[in-house]
């Protein structure tokens, strides 16, 4: 080849597409995920703080989601609704039955993730940020998958 010519790109073969059904359930699924995702980071956190020691305060669930207040107050607000959380003035936020049960399960599954993707040779400060996004989208066939790949079987 003469200089400055490039060889030409090689070809992939086409991917065939699903059928319709298939391909939208997808996209349902992950819309899905996406949305019951900031659910369980908020209970999650909250489970956390309460369980460090500490109250569930809304200036703190703001400072470690990095996020403002003011949105924290209107989560708080649709948490309480759904039956999740429960504010009492001047103390915190509590976790109903219920929200504990969604905090436990997201637990579960972050530490899963994490621990399969150390099992990997993903460093531990990548695999707690890394776990943190891919444990709400992740099946329970995968899950499974990775908690025994990340265990050795057992």
């Amino acid at each position: 080849m003469k200089a400055g010519r490039r060889s030409p790109p090689q070809e992939r073969p086409r991917q065939v597409l699903p059928d319709a059904e298939a391909h939208s359930q997808s996209f349902r699924q992950n819309r899905e995920a996406r949305r019951i995702a900031l659910i369980e980071d908020y209970v999650e956190l909250i489970a956390d703080l309460i369980e460090d020691g500490s109250e569930a305060r809304q200036v703190d669930i703001a400072a470690r989601l990095g996020v403002a207040q003011p949105t924290v107050a209107k989560m708080l607000s649709r948490l309480a609704e759904e039956g999740l959380v429960v504010q009492r003035p001047y103390r915190g936020v509590f976790l109903t039955d219920e929200g504990n049960r969604i905090a436990r399960a997201s637990r579960e599954r972050h530490d899963i993730v994490e621990a399969f993707l150390r099992s990997i040779g993903v460093s531990a400060e990548t695999a707690r940020i890394d776990a943190e996004g891919m444990e709400h989208y992740v099946s329970a066939e995968t899950l499974a998958i990775f908690r025994k790949l990340a265990t050795g079987g057992r």
